[in-house]
């Protein structure tokens, strides 16, 4: 398993002095679901915003290891879907391969197929205020995917959603994941929503920021609501939230 990205003793301290990362170190391999869970305040959109380059470290190195096409070979979900309001469905997927200057004729099977994978495939012609949440979240999913990734950050996506839509784009988010053999980092506060996606949970101390547990979660996939229930799913969540317990002790 080939290394994407090295995070090595990354501190960042923002302009009004507050310190939010100190010694942060994580490596993401290739393939991997891994999840970042913590306090909030502790760092981790910090930390996913450096990973895409939209923030620098004050402090230690982050290494992309993603070839020629690195600026396309990320995707973002940020916590809102941030879809522009007055643009169709069709015209927010379209996004980035507009902006890398792609003809819409051109990249109008892409946007389709997007939308199919995420399961609006009716809703071209919607506009977002016609849309619920989770409809929303999906098309910002779409538009993540849109330029084929290897890497996708994530950050709280499911947060605002009701327990059933969030189990829904759980599965869905799994799915997604096999199809496009994906590598995820995920932002969330949840142990259960953590354990159930990841094959990996690392747990962050709050402010500054940095790793304090890395627990893999060794049941197999696909994952379905049988293993929410199994024993094995209870022991794993059990031992993720008491090292979450033990990062917020250190504050």
């Amino acid at each position: 398993m080939s290394t994407l990205v090295e995070v090595k003793g990354v501190g960042k301290t923002f302009a009004n002095g507050t310190q939010a990362l100190a010694g942060m170190s994580l490596a993401v391999q290739a393939g991997e679901f891994l999840s970042l869970l913590g306090p909030s305040g502790c760092g981790k959109s910090t930390v996913l915003r450096m990973i895409a380059g939209l923030a620098e470290p004050t402090g230690g190195v982050i290494q992309r290891h993603l070839g020629e096409r690195a600026a396309n070979d990320i995707g973002f979900v940020f916590q809102e879907p941030t879809l522009m309001p007055w643009a169709t469905v069709f015209d927010n997927v379209l996004l980035p391969l507009k902006l890398q200057g792609i003809a819409r004729a051109a990249a109008q099977p892409r946007v389709e197929e997007a939308l199919a994978l995420v399961g609006l495939a009716g809703f071209a012609k919607s506009y977002p205020r016609e849309l619920s949440g989770g409809m929303k979240m999906r098309v910002s999913i779409a538009r993540a995917l849109i330029t084929r990734p290897r890497l996708l950050l994530m950050d709280e996506p499911f947060a605002a959603l009701d327990e059933i839509t969030r189990m829904k784009l759980n599965d869905d988010l799994l799915r997604l994941w096999a199809q496009y053999q994906l590598t995820i980092v995920f932002v969330t506060h949840s142990v259960y929503e953590s354990v159930y996606l990841s094959s990996r949970v690392v747990v962050m101390a709050a402010r500054p920021g940095r790793v304090v547990a890395d627990e893999p979660i060794a049941q197999p996939y696909p994952r379905s609501e049988e293993f929410r229930l199994s024993p094995e799913y209870a022991q794993a969540c059990r031992r993720v939230s008491q090292a979450l317990h033990g990062a917020v002790e250190r504050t």
